[in-house]
């Protein structure tokens, strides 16, 4: 367990700091084309060579395309959720839906368990980055409305807590370098024909060259950890662990980004480490 938190935790360091580069990229979308073409050109000789052995079965298939179809929906939820909202409020609330229904529905859906403890530290994850999010705060006048960024980022938690369930079980079909390279073809089909039509390819690669060639190995690779402590640990139990991500994610926001309540948002953090370490130390009943 414990080789199995300190991968989770490295996961989500580097899934804090690879977001932290699209929220402060020129055009998100290129930015994350861009990220991610690098990784899926290394890894499919070996995606395909997997795929050509066979023995998916239907149930194979289709997990691979719930896998596909829930990724391309992240995808193109993502960047509008950035262009909406700042990193340090969007980001939680995005991590915090996921954070809250993994654990919930791979108890069910696995015969996984959580301790009393365990199930506490999971609730104060999920307060903490709501709190995090703006659910406690006053909006300030002339703000949007919560619904305007908490849509596109709630939403973009559903497709987390979707990908993630099912990424579960297709550990099972593919190795986690083919499952994630399943995702890297999901960003492709996805932003492709946006890339294309915006012109900014090169534009984006010529200002964000030194943050593109350090996120085309931070965002695969976080993703990659997180899959290798599936592997090691209990869903219910790796998956809330991540979202230490969120404290990252924050500090960096409110320190880098100079973005707005800071104070509250440190604290909250707190909290969620309180949580990660309930978890991590007294989550197994």
């Amino acid at each position: 367990m414990i080789v199995a938190l300190l991968l989770v935790l490295c996961s989500g360091l580097t899934h804090a700091v690879w977001n932290l580069f699209t929220k402060t990229s020129k055009n998100k979308r290129v930015f994350l084309w861009w990220i991610h073409i690098f990784a899926t050109v290394t890894l499919l000789p070996n995606f395909i060579m997997e795929l050509s052995k066979g023995g998916f079965g239907y149930k194979g298939i289709l997990l691979m395309g719930g896998s596909l179809l829930f990724q391309c929906l992240y995808i193109l939820l993502l960047p509008r959720a950035y262009e909406r909202g700042d990193m340090s409020r969007t980001y939680p609330i995005m991590r915090g839906t996921g954070a809250l229904l993994v654990p919930i529905v791979s108890v069910w859906l696995y015969g996984e368990s959580l301790s009393l403890v365990g199930w506490l530290g999971v609730l104060s994850i999920a307060a903490g980055l709501f709190v995090i999010g703006g659910f406690a705060g006053k909006r300030v006048k002339g703000e949007h409305s919560m619904m305007y960024y908490l849509v596109p980022a709630f939403m973009n938690g559903l497709c987390i807590t979707g990908y993630v369930l099912i990424d579960k079980t297709l550990l099972h079909y593919l190795s986690p370098l083919s499952l994630l390279e399943l995702g890297n073809i999901a960003y492709i089909l996805i932003l492709t024909p946006i890339v294309l039509r915006s012109g900014e390819m090169k534009k984006e690669l010529a200002i964000n060259w030194r943050t593109i060639s350090v996120g085309a190995v931070l965002s695969p690779g976080s993703y990659f950890l997180f899959l290798l402590a599936v592997n090691m640990a209990p869903l219910s139990h790796v998956a809330p662990i991540r979202e230490m991500g969120t404290v990252f994610g924050t500090l960096l926001g409110v320190f880098l980004l100079k973005e707005s309540n800071g104070w509250q948002r440190i604290a909250m953090s707190g909290v969620i480490t309180a949580g990660v370490i309930s978890i991590g130390f007294w989550g197994t009943p």
